[in-house]
Order: C-alpha cells, then sequence, then structure tokens
C-alpha cells in the first residue's frame, strides 16, 4: 500500500523526522480558514509522480490566488488521477537538496540506504549516481554515517543528515516498510535539514499488524470532495476500468491502477513499482495500468506464488484497453529469477494464439543473466528481454509510441 505524501509525513513527524507546518485542504474554501502564514505552497495528492511538471504543486501569496490554484489542482488530472485532497504548506527556500530513501533489497531481502547529493528535479538527471549502503547486520549508528560520507557530505551536516537516515531506518523497521524516500531532504544555510516531500509503501502482507495504516487506507482522503468533479478513484480511473476488476482474474487484493496512457507495467514490491512509475514518468512514458504482483508468497494475496500472480496478471494487463507495449521489472534471488523465466516462457508457449503485445522484460537479481538467456532463447517476435533498466524503459516506451517491433 502506498500512502500520499500528507500521510507519509505524518509518519515522519511520529519519529522526529523535521516537517514544515502544514494543513490538509479537503475543497478550495479551506483555505479560507488556513492554520500557517503566507506565502504557502499547495501540492496536489495523488500516488504519481511528475506532479510538478503536470502543474500539481503551485506557490500562493495571499488567499485569493490559493483558492485560485487549489481549484485548478482539484480539476487537474496527473497520469489520470484526480486529488481529492490537496497539502498546503509554509514555502521553504532551501540552500541545498538531498535525496535519501531506505528500500527492501528484493534479491537480497535486506534494507539498502540510498542517498545523493542532487535530489529534488536534480535527481532525474543523477540518478546513476545515487550512493548505496546496504545493511547486512543489526543496524547501528555506522551504517547512516557510512551513507553520509559515500554521498560527499562534510562537516556538521554528515551529522545532521546520519540523524535522518537513522530515523528513516526506524520508520521502516517500525511500521514493515518496502519503502522511506525523502526526495528532497532540504538544507537551509543554516545546516538545518526539513524534508519537503517523501514517500512510503508499506508492505502489504504486514498491514494487518498495523491497524493505524489499514485505517489510512480505509479513511475518508479518497472522497470527492468537489460535487462537480468528474467521478474517479485513484486506482481505477474512467471507463478502462470496465469488466477489467482484478477480482475476475482470482486477483482480489493486487489493486490495479489504470490510467490513460499505452504502456503496461508489471512489478514485484511495492517501491519497485512506484519507482519504475516514477521512471516511466520521468522518460516521457503514458502508463496505461499498472499492477504490482507482490512478493515470492503471500498467504494474503491469493494465488500464493509469484509465479501464479505473474501469470494472471498477465492475463489481466492484457485485456486493457490501449495497450501497445507491457514493461516486467521484476527482481528476486536465484530461484525466483529462474521460476519467473518459466513462468514467462510457460505463459507465452500455452496462448491459442501469439501475444500481439510487446512483452519488454528486464529481470534483475542473483542468476538473472542466466534467466534472461532461458527468454531470449525462445526467440519470439513479441519479447524482448534487455540488461538493463534503462534499456527496458527505453525499449517500452518507443513501443508504447507506436514504433515497430524490429530488433
Amino acid at each position: 500500500m502506498d500512502l500520499l505524501e500528507y500521510q507519509a509525513k505524518d509518519l515522519f513527524q511520529k519519529v522526529g523526522i523535521p516537517i514544515l507546518p502544514s494543513q490538509r485542504i479537503d475543497h478550495p474554501k479551506d483555505l479560507k480558514q488556513l492554520r500557517i502564514p503566507y506565502p504557502i505552497v499547495l501540492k496536489s495528492q495523488v500516488y504519481a509522480g511528475g506532479r510538478g511538471k503536470a502543474g500539481g504543486v503551485r506557490f500562493a501569496e495571499n488567499t485569493i490566488d490559493a483558492v485560485a490554484a487549489a481549484q485548478a489542482i482539484f480539476y487537474l488530472p496527473i497520469l489520470g488521477q484526480y486529488p481529492e485532497v490537496l497539502l498546503a504548506e509554509a514555502k521553504y527556500e532551501p540552500d541545498q537538496e538531498l535525496y535519501l530513501a531506505v528500500v527492501l533489497d528484493p534479491s537480497l531481502r535486506r534494507p539498502l540506504l540510498l542517498g545523493s547529493r542532487e535530489g529534488g528535479m536534480a535527481l532525474e538527471a543523477t540518478s546513476r549516481q545515487i550512493q548505496q549502503v546496504l545493511v547486512d547486520g543489526e543496524f547501528s549508528p555506522f551504517y547512516a554515517r557510512r551513507l553520509a560520507i559515500h554521498m560527499g557530505l562534510s562537516g556538521e551536516l554528515i551529522e545532521s543528515v546520519s540523524a535522518i537516515v537513522e530515523k528513516m531506518y526506524r520508520l521502516f523497521l517500525t511500521y514493515d516498510l518496502d519503502l522511506v524516500e525523502i526526495n528532497p531532504l532540504a538544507v537551509n544555510p543554516a545546516g538545518e535539514v526539513m524534508a519537503l516531500d517523501g514517500k512510503v509503501a508499506v508492505n502489504d502482507a504486514a498491514l494487518e499488524r498495523h491497524p493505524d495504516l489499514l485505517a489510512m487506507q480505509s479513511g475518508d482522503s479518497r472522497r470527492d470532495h468537489a460535487a462537480n468533479r468528474p467521478s474517479h478513484s485513484t486506482l481505477a480511473m474512467g471507463p478502462t476500468c470496465s469488466g477489467l476488476a482484478a477480482s475476475a482474474f482470482d486477483l482480489p487484493n493486487l489493486n490495479p491502477m489504470l490510467f490513460p496512457g499505452s504502456l503496461g507495467i508489471l512489478c514485484n514490491g511495492a517501491g519497485l513499482t512506484m519507482a519504475t512509475l516514477d521512471l516511466v514518468d520521468r522518460a516521457g512514458g503514458q502508463p496505461s495500468a499498472c499492477l504490482n504482483l507482490g512478493g515470492e508468497s503471500s498467504y494474503r494475496l491469493p494465488p500464493d506464488t509469484l509465479c501464479d500472480r505473474l501469470e494472471k496478471g498477465l492475463d489481466w494487463i492484457l485485456q486493457t484497453q490501449r495497450l501497445r507495449s507491457v514493461l516486467l521489472n521484476l527482481l528476486g534471488g536465484a530461484e525466483t529469477c529462474n521460476a519467473v523465466a518459466g513462468a514467462i516462457a510457460r505463459y507465452l508457449k500455452q496462448q491459442r494464439q501469439p501475444v500481439s503485445v510487446p512483452l519488454v522484460v528486464r529481470l534483475g537479481g542473483a542468476h538473472a543473466a542466466a534467466a534472461r538467456q532461458q527468454l531470449a532463447a525462445l526467440d519470439l517476435p513479441m519479447l524482448f528481454v534487455l540488461d538493463s533498466l534503462d534499456e527496458a524503459l527505453t525499449k517500452a516506451i518507443a513501443l508504447s509510441e507506436g514504433a515497430g517491433v524490429g530488433r
């Protein structure tokens, strides 16, 4: 389960990660009782990335401007998603922006600390330079400090950033998360840090242990507060949902996302799914459907193996509208990679008619190279097996835009 920004920041506040004064906005008229001083920034609360580029983040100097901006944002779809809630936040002028994340490495099954000296929009151009520190033992402040040093930080900033990483890790463990991300972590001229934006992905199999997080999922943040706004749902947008409920494909708990584009996405893991959606958006792609298949096995996600869910997921996504290509971005250990490759091969061989939509496969993790060779040996015209995520993104987006399937 993914959290919206304002929900993620509620968790940040609980562990002492500094956030700006803010207020949830359910309707433009709420700004007339704003409790934080101007100037402010208004942010669309949707799960999709690219809010800034799409016009979903706007500044306001007074109430009149804020109400007008809120009305515009409420009616602005971002990757097909209309916000049910906005976040009004105090404006902040950073001297520097950093990137920090704690993510579960799906192949090693260990937490991974990520960091970059370039955060915010600048991260798109420097994503290859993100530093990594694997937590391969019991966590200690050493790991957080090591990340800060690898990022090239110095002086007091090492200590302040290390402290934030420690708090992120505590949050990661406390709530059984797949991802905790701060982008950007702002640094002001005095060296003080502030989390300006955040993402949190909760492990679906652990939700029952955290009723406070379940309450976020079932709360009122998805109600339509603007009476004249088009009817919509965060996870099922528009007429493309007709006849395509995941429950019809024996996937009742996987929460598919439908968008108005032409590129389908299948991933295993909430953090990986969110990251892939963001990368597709940043690369100019237009998703049409997205499905997180979950981990290798889960008692809450029938069918109970990843390979079973992969085959059902392919059934579902290949019947969505406007689909021109599908990107499968999957990570796992040696057994998982081999099993996934076998499941894809079996699925394609069992079809009565050859699959007419090109499938672009990126497998990562232990022994992924052998699994890729297994798929490449099939030599199917609609199957593209690529070594890197960059190559897979480029190919899948090109195919979704109508490029030929020539190799």
